[in-house]
């Protein structure tokens, strides 16, 4: 049964935080007939239709988000599911693989904080699917900025009538963003692109090895802004080989005002499959170290499976002529692809990196377990080195160390750190080991 198209369609926030609960209302509910549950059995009573959405979250008291799942799929209900969680990103994964298995529209999940932008997006997909939730014909960009706007003066107006809470509205839920083409471009033109390090270290000598470079976009109005909000409209508008070689130059750079300060890091950067169909990679990359006086073996690229099989031919040519000078090639997300060994035995890579969604979830998976073993084993019989990323514990760091595993990289080691915080936490972590 479908709801009357002449009622704003009913959204469902199930979580125990009240807080979050009333915050997420407020900001949807011009949009949406909105119903709150703290009580997941409370909320399992109600009729739902297949045109509702329903905003879950995983971790709660008594019934879980997974029990409730269970639920839903015994309903057979075709409503909109998103997952919510603030509590472990392997969790996360492994709901949303149960969610498919139940045969859930589940249309995506959100860690917390949650960012208005994508919610907003999310909620304009749903609107393209589902014609009966918004019966009046408006483009699609209209739509998302209206409703981003609308949110964002809901969210305000909160805000004014708590006063005092600002600080902790913002903590749960951030101003919406949704950047267009023309903004990525001003960003890369203004240099408004930075980057920040993530630590990668050698399980043996517990030393730091290198960094990985993730970018961030330092917005003049709405503050850092992170790759998820960014990086899919770059890739989309055929922008990633302009982002990438911005990136690649900001590493560059970075290494020589390290090397300037005595602090020897590689630092590895992703390269998108923009980059290796372009054959003067390696003659514009060779200038670039060469300007900057840095040792090529100082820089690392990283490239999926998938953007290598983009024109593999190609491919193979442009990654032989940077190894033939001297820079370092790692497999990323190794395990993901379907020619992984093919890739290996035709790439020249050094360094073969474990996908983390294996890495996070081996100590209860021994699928994933075995996945990870394979992989060292088969890295270490190809001469290369192997890093495990995605290293949340220290259960994990031993399992690693017992299976022979290099480098490791994750945020029990260390979140991504601005340069001068990475600089300062290799005196801290240095401190640590020495103890």
């Amino acid at each position: 049964m479908m709801s009357n198209i002449n009622q704003k369609n009913k959204l469902f926030i199930v979580d125990d935080d009240e807080h979050i609960c009333m915050l997420l209302k407020t900001v949807t509910e011009e949009y949406f007939y909105v119903e709150t549950y703290q009580v997941a059995t409370d909320f399992l009573k109600q009729k739902i239709y297949d045109d509702d959405i329903i905003l879950l979250d995983l971790m709660m008291p008594d019934v879980d988000g997974i029990e409730v799942m269970r639920s839903l799929s015994k309903m057979k209900t075709k409503a909109a599911l998103i997952l919510m969680s603030g509590y472990d990103l392997g969790v996360l994964h492994s709901a949303l693989k149960l969610a498919e298995e139940y045969g859930l529209n589940v249309i995506t999940d959100f860690i917390k904080p949650i960012n208005l932008s994508e919610l907003a997006l999310t909620l304009q997909s749903i609107k393209k699917t589902n014609k009966i939730l918004y019966p009046h014909k408006e483009n699609e960009r209209s739509f998302s900025e209206k409703l981003n706007a609308d949110m964002a003066q809901n969210l305000k107006n909160l805000q004014v009538q708590n006063g005092e809470n600002n600080s902790s509205i913002s903590s749960i839920i951030k101003a919406p963003f949704v950047p267009t083409k023309i903004d990525i471009c001003q960003a890369i033109k203004n240099h408004d692109l930075v980057l920040y390090f993530q630590p990668q270290v050698c399980i043996k000598s517990r030393e730091l090895i290198g960094v990985e470079a993730l970018v961030r976009w330092k917005h003049k109005k709405h503050g850092l802004i992170f790759p998820n909000d960014f990086i899919p409209l770059a890739e989309k508008s055929g922008l990633m080989a302009e982002l990438t070689q911005e990136v690649i130059s900001l590493a560059i750079k970075q290494s020589n005002k390290w090397k300037k300060q005595h602090f020897s890091c590689q630092i590895s950067v992703n390269i998108s499959a923009q980059n290796i169909t372009s054959l003067d990679l390696p003659e514009h990359l060779s200038k670039l170290v060469a300007i900057n006086e840095v040792d090529p073996a100082m820089l690392k690229l990283e490239m999926t499976e998938t953007a290598l099989m983009t024109k593999l031919t190609t491919s193979l040519d442009i990654l032989t002529r940077l190894r033939l000078k001297g820079f370092q090639l790692s497999i990323d997300d190794f395990g993901t692809g379907y020619s992984s060994l093919a890739l290996l035995h035709r790439v020249p890579f050094t360094e073969l990196k474990i996908d983390q969604s294996f890495v996070m979830t081996m100590l209860e998976n021994t699928e994933s377990r075995a996945i990870v073993e394979t992989c060292i084993m088969l890295g270490h019989n190809l001469n290369m080195e192997v890093i495990a990323e995605g290293v949340e514990s220290k259960e994990i760091w031993d399992l690693l160390e017992g299976m022979g595993c290099d480098n490791a990289q994750g945020y029990y080691l260390a979140k991504p750190l601005s340069a001068s915080a990475l600089e300062q936490w290799v005196t801290v972590f240095s401190e640590l080991i020495a103890v």
